[in-house]
């Protein structure tokens, strides 16, 4: 990923955040990651799909960190580029309540972020 461009970096967050909205249409609750294979399956791809995000974010950031700082402040990027280093290196302590925390309350407005910095290419 580190060799694509700026527009396929965007598509790509782009597509991952709308496979993981796809994937967590059926949760609920962070319960509902836990309750079965099914549940713990969605999880695994949701966090997968999560440090996809933040590696393709470090990667625009130390591409080009003012195209990102347009839409949002340097904070607000280094937590998802942070959320990328947690997932890869503590996935083990990594829990559902995290995962469904940031798909209901963090991904919509990623999303806006990211959109806005498409109309930007």
């Amino acid at each position: 990923m580190d060799k694509a461009t700026t527009k396929e970096l965007i598509e790509f967050i782009l597509e991952s955040l709308s496979l993981i909205k796809k994937r967590f249409l059926v949760i609920n609750s962070s319960d509902d990651f836990l309750q079965n294979d099914d549940g713990l399956e969605k999880l695994d791809a949701i966090s997968m799909r999560i440090q996809s995000i933040g590696e393709a974010l470090k990667n625009l950031y130390k591409r080009d960190k003012y195209f990102l700082l347009q839409v949002a402040d340097t904070r607000y990027w280094s937590e998802i580029i942070k959320s990328r280093d947690f997932i890869s290196h503590h996935y083990i302590d990594l829990d559902a309540e995290t995962v469904f925390d940031i798909c209901e309350n963090e991904l919509e407005e990623l999303n806006k972020k990211i959109l806005g910095l498409k109309d930007k290419l």
